[in-house]
């Protein structure tokens, strides 16, 4: 953990422990996953574990969004449905942005909280490799 990590409104406690934990030592920010058309915090969830990419679809009315920048390589990508070992489909989702020192985001890290059984993990994580990245941290 480091000392300027941010963890936004609504991440439960697990979810926030994993993604800090999953950071490289640089700061992060982890922001919650929040459907723009009805306010849902329930998803489905499309990841592409090997390019780096997710989709989220919301359980509550349908709404998608692609998560950060993965709409830019999601034509490329191969997703596949996130599936929790309990079998189900549906997650709390979280984001963690990690933070060069110039505040550019670094890495993207998404973990997902299962809503049957409360189980954690992380689903997919890319590296950025450009900037300005402010208009990720919206995008989740």
């Amino acid at each position: 953990m480091h000392a300027d990590d941010q963890v936004g409104e609504g991440v439960s406690a697990e979810l926030a422990a994993l993604l800090r934990d999953a950071d490289d030592g640089r700061s992060v920010k982890i922001v919650p996953s929040v459907c723009g058309g009805c306010g849902g915090r329930v998803f489905f969830v499309l990841v592409d574990d090997v390019e780096g990419g997710a989709e989220r679809v919301c359980a509550g009315c349908g709404g998608r969004a692609f998560i950060a920048d993965s709409e830019e390589f999601w034509e490329d990508a191969d997703p596949g449905q996130a599936c929790c070992p309990c079998g189900s489909e549906e997650f709390e989702t979280a984001v963690a942005f990690s933070l060069a020192s110039d505040g550019l985001v670094r890495w993207v890290t998404v973990g997902l909280r299962c809503r049957k059984d409360g189980a954690v993990g992380i689903y997919a994580d890319w590296k950025i490799d450009y900037g300005p990245t402010d208009h990720l941290l919206t995008m989740v």
